[in-house]
């Protein structure tokens, strides 16, 4: 007996219609809140910025943190040495992606690609995967992680 498989692949057209000119407007401005967002609460360590740009119920896919904006309040004065680099963004629709260093956030450096879901201009909902950071001369092809 044999099977086949068909794969599909779909294949998005850039056009310059209005739809598209307000999504790209909306990913930009995601973006914003999210980097100003994240540098005002976790590098400044205002946490008046949780009532600014995040909105409950805050929706949390990090394994080991629970819903809620209670625990980022009492998480952030703790943070020793604590520094966030972003290398990279990405924005589609509600999402906005960060692709960063992190010190102070686990016991040696990290990378993390960190997702967040917006509803009105407010971050309600956070995914992240999180590796340590492996110096490019160690890595298997040479190429850095970031």
């Amino acid at each position: 007996m044999s099977t086949s498989t068909t794969t599909e692949h779909a294949t998005t057209a850039h056009t310059t219609t209005p739809d598209a000119g307000a999504e790209h407007h909306q990913a930009a401005r995601n973006t914003e809140i999210v980097l100003t967002a994240m540098r005002e609460l976790f590098v400044d360590k205002d946490l008046t910025a949780l009532d600014r740009y995040w909105a409950e119920p805050y929706v949390q896919h990090s394994p080991q943190m629970p819903n809620g904006l209670d625990t980022l309040r009492a998480a952030v004065p703790g943070l020793q040495g604590f520094s966030w680099e972003p290398q990279r963004t990405a924005a589609q629709g509600d999402l906005v992606f960060t692709h960063s260093i992190v010190t102070g956030w686990a016991p040696g450096p990290v990378v993390i690609v960190d997702v967040f879901r917006l509803e009105e201009g407010r971050i309600v909902e956070h995914w992240d995967v999180v590796q340590e950071l492996t110096p490019q001369e160690s890595t298997a092809h040479g190429n850095p992680m970031v």
